[in-house]
């Protein structure tokens, strides 16, 4: 029988590893979870995952009508195989009923919901797979899917609104640069011989320079694109690299600041909705810290849990950084102490995303007169150039 080892939390907040026996790495998590433990990672012999399925890719917004639909009929009394048949006759998108087949039939074979939800970690989140387990273990399954549903609902306005304020100001860099190098490639060749045997100041010398190397080596444009965009990609996924980037776009004005309440809304909507689903603290940190977005706040994260695991309460640590306001600090001491803190981390996100909201609109404002205004340039530095040499050519004409 196959052996595999794991690191797990306990219900206390301690960190524990081990070894079990099992058929797959489900029946090996269904064995810690009979010990009263919370899988972290679970691996074969040798390092390895046992039995990861295929994967599979659903939409998010998807996944919140399933989690909906399943929280209906479950209220409703029907039961857990029946709420999966009808949700598998019902569900348009191809691949998410396939899965659904595919999560039937390990339920139907003894399987809980949540170890069958397990096995498709690029489906279902730690959070979901983590708030599912909460619900199965206290039967209060229905609450927890809508509020999945909700959770689902509320980031993805959150991610769509954030997304269509960047589309037009992306419309106008790319609009100015299929101008400009369309300009340098057959426009401005037209003057150059007609200008030829003029004087050319340094704005002219330049734009010529560059429509001949555009000309030349247009060929080369879009391997360097590619080359220049694989450089940052690889670069960004130093984490090094990424702190530093991150540093440096929250000193960014309005920017700056929507990018900080972007990641506390995640953090305390993530946080907030976990605890009040049944997740224990350090568990809930773990995997908030992880789904951020903010490679600052995920290290804050960290440090507090660790702080947490040591009894000491959650705002001492996250006060020790000026990444969170006071005022977000102040509200989360004061919840900590009326024990009251799933509520409050919520109410903080709703407040949060409102702000985040206004950010996000004065930072599109910002951006889309500076695209303008480096397009002005652009094109003012285009005219300018052919313009100076035809006016040295008039004045040296107009002076015989």
């Amino acid at each position: 029988m196959p052996h595999f080892t794991y690191i797990a939390m306990t219900e206390a907040g301690g960190k524990v590893s081990g070894a079990v026996e099992a058929e797959s790495e489900a029946g090996a998590m269904r064995l810690i979870e009979e010990k009263r433990l919370f899988p972290v990672s679970v691996r074969g012999k040798g390092g390895t995952a046992k039995g990861a399925p295929k994967k599979r890719r659903v939409r998010s917004a998807d996944l919140g009508t399933l989690y909906g639909q399943m929280a209906d009929l479950l209220g409703s009394g029907v039961p857990l195989l029946r709420t999966l048949d009808s949700l598998i006759r019902s569900t348009p998108a191809p691949g998410l009923r396939e899965l659904l087949k595919e999560i039937r039939a390990a339920v139907a074979d003894g399987k809980s919901l949540t170890e069958t939800l397990r096995q498709f970690p690029e489906v279902f989140p730690p959070l979901h797979t983590a708030m599912i387990q909460a619900g199965e273990r206290a039967a209060f399954m229905e609450e927890v899917l809508r509020s999945l549903a909700g959770f689902i609902e509320r980031f993805e306005e959150l991610r769509s609104k954030v997304m269509g304020a960047l589309i037009y100001p992306a419309l106008l860099a790319g609009l100015g640069t299929v101008v400009m190098l369309a300009a340098l490639m057959f426009f401005v060749p037209k003057f150059e011989p007609l200008l030829a045997n003029v004087k050319k100041p340094l704005p002219s010398e330049v734009m010529f320079m560059a429509s001949r190397v555009v000309r030349s080596y247009w060929y080369l444009l879009i391997p360097a694109i590619g080359a220049v965009v694989g450089f940052l990609w690889f670069n960004l996924r130093n984490d090094v690299v990424r702190r530093k980037l991150e540093r440096w776009q929250l000193k960014i004005p309005v920017v700056g600041s929507a990018l900080r309440l972007l990641a506390i809304t995640r953090f305390c909507r993530i946080l907030g909705t976990m605890l009040a689903n049944g997740v224990p603290l350090l568990h809930a940190l773990k995997i908030s810290k992880d789904a951020t977005g903010s490679s600052i706040l995920a290290d804050l994260v960290a440090e507090s849990a660790e702080a947490v695991r040591d009894g000491k309460r959650l705002s001492e640590p996250l006060s020790k950084s000026d990444f969170i306001p006071e005022q977000i600090l102040a509200m989360i001491a004061v919840a900590e102490e009326s024990n009251n803190l799933d509520k409050v981390l919520v109410q903080i996100a709703d407040t949060v995303e409102r702000r985040t909201n206004r950010q996000v609109d004065q930072a599109v404002r910002l951006i889309e007169p500076a695209i303008l205004c480096l397009v002005a340039a652009a094109i003012g530095f285009l005219a300018l150039g052919l313009l100076l040499p035809i006016f040295t050519m008039a004045s040296a004409l107009g002076s015989k």
